[in-house]
């Protein structure tokens, strides 16, 4: 596995992956934080694409993301990453929206689950999922940056 890191506004983002796609996107804090894997090589090349469309994100200038992506999981998670990049940029849905969207309404805290192991946060966007009331319920991120992307997307210029 490759990897390398880009400088974002929410602090040092690392990307895993090659040159086949994007597999992994790690924060600097939380419960997503991730680090290399002792075998895993530093290369920035394979991630230019990348990090110019998050630059592009954090900008305000993109809103969706176009990138070779291998997120892996199960059946039901991958149906569940699926739904996420369903959801338009600054809008947000529930556990339970996603859950109908996949055909498993009754399935709210597994969509919960595989939400909270998105192995591609912020390309794939879990942040745009919140609790049934509006409220924002946890993230590999922290809840502190989950509000900085539904803000940011809302073109809410606020404190970091």
């Amino acid at each position: 596995m490759k990897y390398d890191y880009y400088h974002s506004p929410i602090g040092p983002l690392l990307l895993a992956g090659d040159e086949q796609g994007l597999e992994l996107i790690g924060f600097p804090e939380g419960k997503g934080r991730l680090e290399p894997g002792a075998d895993w090589r530093r290369d920035a090349q394979p991630f230019a694409t990348a990090r110019a469309q998050l630059a592009e994100y954090f900008a305000g200038d993109r809103s969706t993301f176009d990138l070779p992506l291998r997120p892996h999981g199960t059946t039901f998670q991958l149906a569940v990453l699926n739904a996420l990049r369903s959801i338009p940029y600054g809008e947000t849905r529930s556990y339970a929206d996603i859950a109908r969207q996949v055909g498993r309404p009754t399935a709210v805290r597994a969509v919960g689950a595989a939400n909270g192991r998105n192995p591609l946060p912020i390309v794939i966007p879990c942040h745009r999922v919140i609790g049934a009331d509006g409220s924002l319920t946890g993230f590999g991120g922290g809840i502190r940056v989950k509000q900085y992307l539904l803000d940011l997307e809302q073109g809410i210029q606020g404190l970091w």
